[in-house]
């Protein structure tokens, strides 16, 4: 198995432990599952202040570059283009440290999301 299969994200869900955007709800953050095939990665989140989101992108080793939208549960949508770099953890887990940007808006926010079971 070379590197790029153990950072390979089908099947994998991880949640937002942190985020300069929006402050993070413990009992219940945003969740994220992925699915991946070929380099493409798609995949849905919710959870915190997301009633739904999708996303879609491709990764290429441990970068990943995605595009998404989500509904909030005030009822506005919003959107926008993320990158991530992909950080293996201790027992074959991962950490994705995403740079994000909303659509409309320059300000460059982080968040950190860690793979749960």
């Amino acid at each position: 198995m070379n590197d790029s299969d153990l950072l390979n994200l089908d099947g994998r869900r991880f949640v937002m432990v942190s985020s300069t955007a929006s402050e993070v709800d413990p009992a219940g953050p945003t969740e994220f599952s992925y699915r991946e095939s070929g380099g493409v990665i798609w995949g849905d989140y919710t959870g915190d202040t997301v009633v739904h989101g999708r996303f879609i992108g491709t990764r290429d080793g441990d970068r990943i570059e995605i595009s998404y939208v989500h509904l909030l549960k005030n009822g506005e949508r919003a959107g926008g283009r993320s990158g991530s770099r992909i950080e293996p953890r201790d027992g074959g887990r991962l950490r994705l440290v995403e740079e994000f940007t909303f659509t409309g808006d320059d300000t460059v926010h982080v968040s950190v999301c860690d793979e749960v079971v």
